[in-house]
């Protein structure tokens, strides 16, 4: 029989489910057994009689419920209205951080939770969730500003509430331009005092971004395991959401360990940078490499000899093709973290600079001269700072940044402000106050160096994170206090940073990080990026 004379009636169907996620299930349906209804001809039926026509079709369709259905309702409507309420206890205890760019910015909002009175995930991600929608109303935006969150939670166990949590806020519907893009990771909140919940959001003045989100199952990319889309293209930047290693098909990790997991993250990363007709081979100016704690010490080299060999053939490829005009040399920061999402092993976070002229040569950084080297709080020019820095510059756009304080460079930083001898008793305890707060000023000092040197403000500031070990045995807030006066401190020195009353950086707790998966070992490690309005 022609379809167009009939419809399909499913009899008998199956589910086949490949991922039981709560928010984003994704299956195939599996018809067992069907039949076909002939359809009304329309143009014979009179009104009466098409009425007629329409009332029996809907009969097979009326669902009896059992019970008293205003009981029923009302009770639903109860416990919908005791999850929205308002926790104002949570709210009281909310902070903020936030970036002054005017066109695109970042705001960073957590719950200070020093007395352990967290009531859970739900409760604390609603309070903060809450917060950053009443902050957007008040810049006159909405979640369709919002280009990429980054969520972090105390408990990956708790994954599916986060999702649920989370999709009341951010909808489709709410973003119609896409939802954004996102990176979930597991962080030990609670060891230093936070609440459950920490989440930063990169928000754009305008809704010009292109998003990709994969909601099916495919053979070329992941489909999205929760309410984001995979990436966010805006004035000319690719934001990637965290990519695992999930196999396309059947969306399960990939076995073979830490390893092949970072292997199929990045042909992810590189399927999706193609819909944007790039590689993150020559494109790519950032990669943050999340590493679970279930990774062994002793396989560690591996996720960065991966890593390395697999981004050396993929350059090669695309240089073979001549397509490229000019490749970028991207830095890299890897983090060591409790968890990630589906137990996964490693997870790929990449930043790319996609130029709206792919024809256009880029102008990367150049040879500075030694003239246009600040001094301040004592701090005298060395060429051993160079050491700390990994940068990624492309002239009058961008300026990517990762600095590194290793606990070597922590004795050079505080031998030349106390002097004398670094065998001296004075340096057994170098994580006190004293030095941690030399430390502050130090990086401040370089990175106000860098923006000088490349001709950039600290109103391009898009995002600036410190990120500390909980090792460090330094309270969240006297770490804060620091970094707060060396800005400070900065402001009244000159005219190159205004500062308001919250802070432009967020402070990241982790296990570990560094420049290498076998030295996540870092006392203090920045990771900075601006870009020109």
């Amino acid at each position: 029989m022609n379809l167009q004379n009939a419809r399909i009636v499913l009899d008998e169907f199956k589910v086949v489910l490949h991922s039981s996620d709560a928010i984003a299930p994704v299956g195939i349906l599996h018809p067992l057994a069907f039949h076909l209804v002939k359809k009304a001809e329309h143009h014979s039926l009179s009104g009466i009689d098409e009425a007629s026509e329409i009332s029996k079709e809907k009969e097979g369709f009326v669902f009896e419920v059992q019970g008293d259905c205003i009981q029923s309702c009302e009770a639903i409507f109860k416990a919908a209205a005791e999850v929205v309420e308002p926790d104002e206890v949570a709210e009281n205890r909310v902070r903020i951080a936030r970036t002054k760019g005017d066109n695109t910015f970042s705001i960073c909002f957590w719950l200070q939770d020093s007395c352990r009175t967290s009531a859970g995930l739900q409760e604390d991600l609603e309070a903060v969730l809450r917060k950053i929608e009443l902050e957007l109303l008040g810049y006159g935006f909405g979640w369709e500003n919002v280009l990429y969150i980054h969520l972090y939670i105390a408990d990956m166990n708790n994954f599916s509430i986060a999702n649920e949590t989370y999709v009341r806020y951010i909808t489709q519907e709410k973003c119609p331009f896409g939802v954004p893009s996102r990176s979930t990771i597991e962080l030990p909140l609670l060891q230093v005092g936070l609440g459950s919940a920490y989440v930063e959001v990169l928000v754009a003045n305008d809704q010009s971004k292109r998003v990709l989100h994969v909601q099916s199952i495919s053979c070329w990319a992941p489909s999205c395991i929760g309410p984001y889309s995979q990436a966010t293209l805006h004035k000319e930047i690719l934001y990637m959401a965290g990519q695992l290693g999930l196999d396309p098909p059947n969306m399960n990790l990939c076995k073979g360990g830490a390893t092949a997991e970072l292997e199929q993250a990045l042909e992810n990363s590189e399927a999706i940078a193609k819909s944007f007709n790039c590689s993150i081979s020559t494109s790519a100016v950032l990669f943050v490499v999340y590493c679970s704690t279930y990774v062994p010490s002793s396989e560690r080299h591996k996720i960065q000899d991966k890593q390395d060999s697999y981004l050396k053939q993929m350059r090669l490829l695309q240089l073979d093709k001549g397509s490229v005009i000019q490749v970028l040399d991207p830095i890299f920061l890897y983090v060591l973290v409790p968890d990630l999402p589906k137990r996964a092993l490693v997870e790929v976070k990449p930043l790319l600079y996609v130029p709206e002229d792919m024809n256009v040569t880029i102008g990367t950084e150049q040879k500075h001269s030694c003239s246009r080297v600040p001094s301040y709080w004592g701090i005298q020019h060395a060429h051993w700072h160079d050491s700390c820095i990994q940068k990624c510059v492309v002239q009058g756009k961008i300026c990517a940044v990762v600095l590194c304080i290793t606990s070597e460079l922590l004795v050079k930083i505080c031998s030349e402000s106390l002097g004398g001898d670094q065998d001296n008793g004075d340096y057994q305890n170098l994580l006190r106050e004293a030095q941690m707060e030399r430390v502050s000023r130090f990086c401040i000092y370089l990175l106000d160096k860098l923006y000088m040197q490349n001709n950039f403000s600290w109103e391009d500031t898009k995002n600036l994170r410190f990120y500390f070990p909980t090792s460090l045995g330094l309270p969240l807030e006297a770490l804060s206090l620091m970094f707060t006066n060396a800005f400070n401190e900065l402001a009244k020195l000159g005219h190159r940073i205004i500062i308001g009353e919250e802070p432009i950086f967020n402070l990241i707790p982790v296990l570990g990080a560094g420049r290498s998966a076998t030295l996540m070992d870092d006392m203090i490690t920045c990771e900075l990026f601006a870009r020109k309005s």
